[in-house]
């Protein structure tokens, strides 16, 4: 049977990890098909078909396969057989043997086997002989994958990053000096760019995505939003479970390039946790003070600052960054519209006066609860004072031995300790004078207006950091902001509540002020 005239396909393979030098390469594996069908006479129909891919899968990854059976499909009756050198060669997964097999020999006819180890698929056995040569081929590569797996789990709770470095650093592959076969490192160039990314993110000055445009191009959103948030730039390696062990974290050994305080507020931005916030800073030009404040109110892009000279002088300008001609303006007349906005939030001294009146009682109530329970806990010392001395004299009566009065000695020491250290925490509370700083706080409050003034410029920025928690949109003639401090936020929005109250209602208004109505955080002008 076997000296009748065959039409037959060879099939080669070799998986992705495996090397050509070694001895099953594709040139060695086609020159014993070769021969094998010279000598028995087997007519070679086209060039061999050469798969590069993992014997394990039979998905989408073994496209001559399905090649090779389109191609019979097609020509059905005119292929007798498929050969291979071997089982492992065709398949490392009896799902993937079985399933062909069926494809092949029962639907087209065409058998399929391998010359080293034929199996006679007309006798009873073959399923048996067909999952043994292609079930040894799956257990050893499971057996292969649990080695892999356990290495680099291994691998990783000792620190050590097994695949290719993040963004920012990079593989080396050997270092003589340690011994070992590779390590990470800083990337020099890439390494200040992923610094500067993680840094103008953690400001908070622009969006992450603005951020990605202007320093990393070419680095697609879904990349470079998991870089924000990958841990390994602070040191760090996550180890993912493995059989029973827990995911978890460890300290890598490759060095930080981002340190954690940086990270974790780029991860408070990420999050929403933290508003974006004008950050006060060096002035190159005094009268240029607001451009970190003011964003554009066409389009929200932050207002630029720029110097321009002619007529025989230099002059100021204000302009929104992204399109001047959504607003262009002389700094002279924006700064001083600005100071008339700064005028209107100056509470009126009525309002700042019962403030204080507020502020006065409620630290005088402190005092008196602190007085009370300074006394109640002086009470507590005493008692154990006199337990003390009652187990002392129990010890010279004879009454208990020496073990028994050192140990209830320590238990009352250490109860007398603590109580002293609560008194004195108590004491230290009530003897603070806050009234110094309470008054020249609301000093500040209430001539907003006159100290913005009279200060410099880099006194106005820090002025701006402490009132304002979010950008200041300004059209050219009006100025708004959608969110004040909290402190002159809630003056704000009280003042009218404040102005309809009497002295002897502020009790009872100080206790449930927290309950009163919000009635918008625009500011009220001064009456």
């Amino acid at each position: 049977m076997e000296q009748d005239l065959k039409n037959v396909i060879l099939y080669t393979r070799v998986s992705s990890d495996e090397q050509r030098t070694e001895r099953l390469s594709i040139e060695n594996q086609e020159r014993a098909l070769t021969t094998y069908c010279e000598a028995k006479g087997f007519r070679i129909i086209g060039e061999a078909y050469h798969e590069d891919y993992s014997a394990r899968d039979f998905d989408m990854k073994r496209p001559e396969i399905k090649n090779i059976y389109e191609y019979c499909k097609k020509n059905k009756g005119k292929v007798d057989k498929v050969l291979f050198l071997r089982w492992d060669r065709y398949s490392r997964n009896v799902e993937f043997a079985f399933t062909y097999k069926r494809l092949f020999m029962d639907e087209l006819g065409v058998e399929i086997n391998a010359i080293e180890e034929p199996i006679d698929f007309n006798a009873t056995d073959w399923p048996m002989w067909l999952s043994f040569r292609c079930g040894v081929a799956h257990t050893e590569d499971n057996k292969i994958a649990r080695r892999t797996q356990e290495g680099i789990h291994e691998h990783l709770m000792r620190g050590e990053w097994c695949s290719s470095a993040p963004r920012g650093y990079k593989n080396i592959k050997a270092n003589e000096e340690t011994g070992t076969d590779h390590y990470i490192v800083i990337d020099p160039v890439m390494g200040d760019i992923v610094r500067k990314v993680f840094s103008e993110v953690a400001k908070g000055l622009e969006t992450p995505a603005e951020i990605r445009r202007r320093l990393l191009p070419n680095a697609s959103k879904t990349s470079f939003f998991k870089m924000l948030k990958n841990r390994f730039y602070i040191g760090k390696i996550y180890v993912p479970a493995f059989m029973d062990y827990p995911a978890t974290e460890v300290q890598g050994r490759h060095p930080a390039l981002i340190d954690e305080e940086t990270f974790n507020a780029v991860q408070d931005i990420m999050s929403g946790k933290r508003k974006k916030k004008p950050r006060s800073g060096k002035q190159t030009n005094p009268n240029l003070y607001l451009r970190k404040y003011l964003v554009c109110p066409v389009c929200g892009h932050r207002i630029t600052g720029a110097t321009s000279k002619g007529n025989g002088g230099s002059y100021d300008y204000y302009c929104c960054n992204h399109d001047h001609k959504h607003l262009n303006i002389r700094a002279e007349k924006a700064n001083d519209l600005f100071q008339e906005y700064v005028s209107t939030l100056t509470p009126t001294s009525f309002a700042v006066d019962m403030y204080k009146e507020i502020l006065k009682d409620m630290r005088g109530y402190t005092a008196r609860a602190n007085s009370i329970t300074i006394s109640k806990i002086q009470q507590e010392v005493e008692k154990i004072n006199t337990r003390i001395s009652k187990v002392n004299d129990a010890y010279f009566d004879g009454e208990i031995n020496k073990t028994d009065r050192e140990e209830q000695l320590a238990r009352y020491t250490k109860d007398k300790k603590d109580l002293e250290m609560r008194i004195k925490a108590l004491k230290t509370s009530e003897e603070l004078n806050l009234k110094d700083k309470v008054d020249y706080s609301m000093s500040l409050v209430e001539n907003l207006d006159y100290y913005f003034a009279n200060s410099t410029a880099e006194t106005k920025t820090k002025i701006l950091g402490s009132i304002f928690n979010s950008e200041i949109v300004f059209d050219g003639e009006n100025y708004r902001t959608t969110e004040f401090n909290n402190v002159l936020k809630y003056i704000y929005d009280n003042i009218n509540e404040l102005q309809g109250k009497t002295k002897a209602e502020l009790s009872d208004f100080s206790d449930n002020s927290a309950l009163v109505a919000r009635r918008g955080i625009e500011p009220r002008f001064k009456v």
